[in-house]
Parts: structure tokens; sequence; C-alpha cells
């Protein structure tokens, strides 16, 4: 009887440890004039002017990274400005705003939230996925932003040939709301939760 060595189990552990996949796309919703792409339409309220995310997700390890966000259903976008109305969930909470999306882990994304990141490091800035844990990538000087349960407005501008996002609420910035990132390039938007629910309206998405 031929004996099979322990010593080559470690080689089929890489597959087997390797991180688990985020929960895929399988539905869709429109909002907006616009198709996106969702985990599941159960999660989303749809009305004629206005997109709620209505059931969290948090994707807290392996990897630690947004994944309840509607992904819009356009080409590649290398240059936009995106502008919109957000409110967070009453009390406190916080919203991402997706851009340069690639395909699943491969993104970056605006987080808003009313705390400071000088005092909570992972929240409101921009952040980088690379196929793994988020990764901030804007300093962390700046106040919260969505400080109450009022509707706020949102501005984001992007151009992927200097990779440089820039973010105002209420027409207000920080640097903490300014990232370069010149890895990923074109890609698509989403809008969405990290932790949390809350609400968009007033969507306009300009190209160029």
């Amino acid at each position: 009887m031929r004996r099979r060595s322990l010593f080559a189990l470690p080689a089929l552990l890489p597959a087997a440890m390797a991180a688990p996949k985020t929960p895929a796309f399988a539905e869709k919703i429109s909002a907006f004039g616009l198709q996106w792409d969702v985990i599941a339409a159960a999660d989303w309220k749809v009305s004629a002017s206005e997109l709620e995310l209505v059931v969290p997700r948090p994707q807290e390890a392996n990897p630690r990274r947004p994944v309840q966000f509607a992904l819009a259903q356009t080409e590649p976008i290398a240059k936009f400005t995106l502008e919109t109305e957000v409110k967070r969930k009453p009390g406190k909470g916080s919203l991402v705003l997706v851009y340069a999306w690639q395909k699943d882990g491969y993104f970056d994304y605006v987080h808003l939230s009313n705390d400071s990141p000088e005092k909570v490091e992972v929240h409101n800035g921009i952040f980088h996925c690379f196929n793994g844990d988020r990764v901030r990538i804007s300093p962390t000087k700046g106040p919260g932003t969505l400080m109450t349960d009022d509707w706020q407005k949102v501005k984001i501008t992007y151009d992927a040939s200097k990779g440089l996002v820039e973010c105002w609420v209420n027409g207000q910035t920080s640097p903490a709301l300014k990232g370069i990132d010149l890895s990923l390039g074109a890609g698509r938007i989403g809008l969405g939760s990290f932790f949390d629910t809350g609400s968009f309206r007033n969507f306009k998405l300009t190209k160029g």
C-alpha cells in the first residue's frame, strides 16, 4: 500500500484558504434613467425620484470593503462630474459613492459619514480596493460631512488621466475628500453604503 506524505498537503492550502469572493451582482434595478446591477433587488426601494438602500450588508473581513452598492450599467468612464443628494439613516451613518470600478474587488470609493477622519481614520475620505481590504488614499484632515439627518448635496469630479477625485458636500471640501490613484483608470460608478442604509435623489452624471 502506497502511503501519501502529509507534507504534500500544504500545497493544497492556498486555494482552499483564498479569500472568499464578495456576493455577485445577480439582479438589476432601474433608477434615475439608468439600469443598475445589485446583489438583490429586494435590498433597494425605488421611487420616481429616490433610490433607497433598505438592507445593509456589512463586509467586515475577508476582505474588509464595501459590497452593498448599486453599480450603474455604463461603459467605463474616464472623466465625469457626479451630482446627487444623499441622506444617511436617522441618528448617524455613512454612505459610499463608488468610482473607477473595474471588476469585483477593484475599485475606489468616496466615504461620507458624520465622523471626523481625524477621530475615525477609516471614515470620511477616499479609499482604494485592489483585491483586498480597503486602504485610505486621502489625508485624515477634515470634518465629518453627514452631520444631520437632512438631505446633503454631494458633488464628485474624477479625471482618470490624473487619477484625481475630489468631493464637495454642501459646497464644502477638505483634504480628506481629495485623493489620487493611477492604478485603475476609467471605470463604472456606484451608490451604496459599507455598513448602513440611506437614500439618494436628484442624481446627475455628466461625462467628460
